[in-house]
């Protein structure tokens, strides 16, 4: 997953210069600055790098610490354990990265420990994407606690797979581990509710394509190590000549995701063996993309699931245009109502309209893609240490004490919100329902979205060819190279694709702020025995630009649940299919309209459903399918959409 992060949260980018070939003033001031930083880190830090931490099973993890010099007792600790490169002088591209965000955690009175996963950099072992095992955190944990610089209190904090690994953790209960923050942590969310996408691999059992992309940079079973008695002072030495990054060949994903068969795309880029398809003895029960959504080897690796207990407070961000927002929420919610109560009034949460962990990013002018957010700036730093003052510190936090349980942001109207649960208090449903005379298909069809059901059913048929899918414009999503670009982007241009149904509402007349789950109810038919539908929203305003908000998807084999087998579908039949909630925040303003596209792909954001009924994952060869959607009395395809309602904006 991505290494974006907040400005604290260890936001792991060198600089673009050569320090070996220094040439130009720019770059002869960056290095300078970097060996000034380190200097300012050198005057107000004791500093341990290298620090080979062993776990139980003997193998060892690589952390570098940085705690206060002129500390007057023992210190609390902020941890980040991370799959990605830390190492203080970056070779890579030669020169070292920015410290700031040590030096700012320093400041303020703690120890940070920065820790590589097993199986990344210096750090032991073999990694297995979402199974690391939940016995290194705890052992870390343990192990950092009883320092003797430590108060014994620890917390944690990262974005992607920063944070990923830590809501399982958590879950061991480990005294020591006090409090979490979990930024865009998608891939560590198992099953929760009705979702079942074992960490971002799923949507509506269809698979999520950005982890075929992220494993090919992640090299580890076959690497370079270094022998088990190597000194500290010379793996410091070392990692100033080379920090064992991967120097994967670069991929144009844009043409590698085509490759069929889907289980073979990791080897048609020479990507490395491993879990994704290849790996079939490895602890977590073989390769991933065989799985089903409810494979019991799911369990077996380091994903939080619903039924796993938290029982510490929770900081967690979350943001729009992310993977898997939803999941997220419903995480959060699952904490907040099985959770002790004092733990429960302890959950705090954050949703930014950015990208996938780009908080930090937001300025007065945020854009999501072509999409205009206004000001979404907010001090996410001062946030978290004043989070981890009050609950590793012990310490009052006039930050925390004002800060509402759910802040959200409305995009639109480019406000934040604030509410004590979500969906925000006082939200309520609204149904509108798909009608039209049979000829929905494009942005110029007869496609509307009515506030009742009724009429005679005119089924609105499309073509879905798995060799020429709707190919993915914007929305949320992570970790894809050059393949998509996410965000929100005027859809219209796509939109004329006869494979596209288009329903557009009424324009609304006074202002609206949908805010909460946006739930889609089709009835379909197809002459496939298997196949997808998709569904986009989107704001289309005066102008008539239609900037898209969410979608989703469903494969039609996973209708009556994901922990059933699977179900066929038979030509001539219709079917209801009700989507997986997603949510989202905007406001339609007066003489805007909610327009929703169906189709049967969304390609590469999500694999294409081949239509054969097969494993779909092993096959090169698809069929068409001729699929419709119903609507009238009988048939009520609808969308639900949540408002909140108010007097003015």
């Amino acid at each position: 997953m991505s290494v974006g992060v907040t400005s604290f949260c260890l936001a792991l980018v060198a600089s673009p210069v050569a320090a070996q070939a220094v040439q130009t003033p720019e770059q002869k001031a960056l290095v300078a600055k970097r060996i000034d930083l380190e200097k300012q880190l050198e005057d107000i830090a004791i500093i341990d790098r290298k620090v080979m931490v062993k776990m139980r099973d003997g193998k060892h993890m690589a952390a570098d610490i940085y705690r206060p010099k002129n500390a007057t007792g023992k210190v609390p600790t902020i941890f980040s354990r991370t799959p990605y490169n830390f190492n203080f002088w970056d070779v890579k591209i030669g020169a070292p990265r920015d410290m700031t965000h040590e030096i700012e955690a320093v400041k303020h009175g703690y120890a940070l420990v920065e820790m590589n996963e097993r199986g990344h950099y210096f750090s032991e072992g073999n990694y297995d994407i979402l199974g690391a095992p939940l016995s290194d955190g705890v052992d870390a944990v343990r192990w950092m606690s009883t320092q003797p610089w430590s108060n014994g209190k620890v917390g944690t904090t990262g974005c992607s797979s920063t944070a990923e690994w830590q809501m399982a953790v958590v879950a061991e209960n480990e005294p020591a581990l006090a409090t979490f923050n979990v930024q865009g942590f998608g891939a560590g969310v198992g099953k929760v509710g009705p979702y079942y996408e074992q960490g971002n691999w799923y949507r509506g059992g269809a698979v999520q394509m950005l982890f075929q992309a992220w494993i090919y940079g992640q090299q580890n079973q076959v690497r370079p190590m270094f022998p088990a008695n190597t000194s500290q002072a010379d793996l410091i030495r070392a990692s100033k000549a080379f920090d064992l990054d991967p120097q994967m060949p670069p991929v144009d994903w844009d043409q590698a995701f085509w490759h069929l068969p889907e289980n073979e795309i990791l080897k048609a880029v020479d990507g490395p063996k491993g879990i994704f398809a290849d790996a079939m003895d490895v602890p977590t029960g073989g390769n991933m993309i065989a799985r089903t959504p409810n494979s019991p080897a799911w369990r077996k690796g380091g994903l939080w699931h619903e039924d796993m207990k938290i029982n510490k407070p929770g900081l967690w961000f979350m943001s729009w245009f992310d993977v898997s927002v939803s999941p997220n929420l419903a995480a959060f919610n699952q904490v907040r109502a099985t959770a002790p109560k004092a733990i429960a009034d302890e959950q705090y949460a954050i949703i930014a309209p950015v990208l996938h962990c780009a908080y930090t990013r937001a300025t007065e002018h945020t854009m999501i893609g072509d999409l205009d957010v206004g000001d979404a700036r907010f001090d996410y730093q001062g946030l978290v240490f004043g989070w981890f003052d009050k609950f590793l510190k012990g310490v009052d936090s006039p930050v925390v004490d004002k800060q509402p349980k759910v802040m959200y942001y409305v995009m639109g109207e480019n406000k934040w919100r604030n509410s004590p649960t979500w969906p925000p208090a006082g939200a309520v449903t609204r149904d509108l329902y798909f009608t039209s005379g049979g000829k929905a298909n494009t942005l110029y069809g007869d496609g509307k979205l009515v506030d009742a059901a009724g009429g005679t059913d005119q089924p609105d048929s499309f073509v879905y060819d798995p060799a020429n899918p709707v190919t993915t414009l914007g929305g949320g999503g992570c970790c894809q190279g050059n393949a998509v670009k996410f965000g929100s982007f005027d859809q219209n241009p796509q939109l004329t694709r006869n494979d596209i149904l288009v329903y557009d509402s009424e324009p609304f007349k006074e202002g609206t702020e949908v805010s909460g789950p946006i739930t889609v109810t089709l009835y379909v038919s197809s002459d496939a025995k298997d196949t997808d539908f998709t569904f986009k929203v989107m704001d289309v305003g005066t102008d008539g630009k239609a900037f898209n908000i969410t979608e989703n998807i469903q494969r039609m084999r996973y209708r009556e649940g994901y922990d059933k087998p699977p179900v066929w579908m038979k030509d001539g039949e219709v079917y209801k299919v009700t989507f997986q909630p997603i949510d989202t925040s905007m406001f339609f303003y007066p003489g805007h309209k909610l327009r929703v596209a169906i189709s049967s792909s969304n390609f590469p954001r999500f694999d294409r459903n081949l239509n054969t009924g097969g494993n779909n994952y092993d096959e090169a060869k698809g069929v068409i399918a001729h699929n419709a959607v119903h609507h009238d009395a009988a048939h009520p395809s609808k969308i639900t959409y949540t408002i909140v309602p108010r007097t003015s904006p």
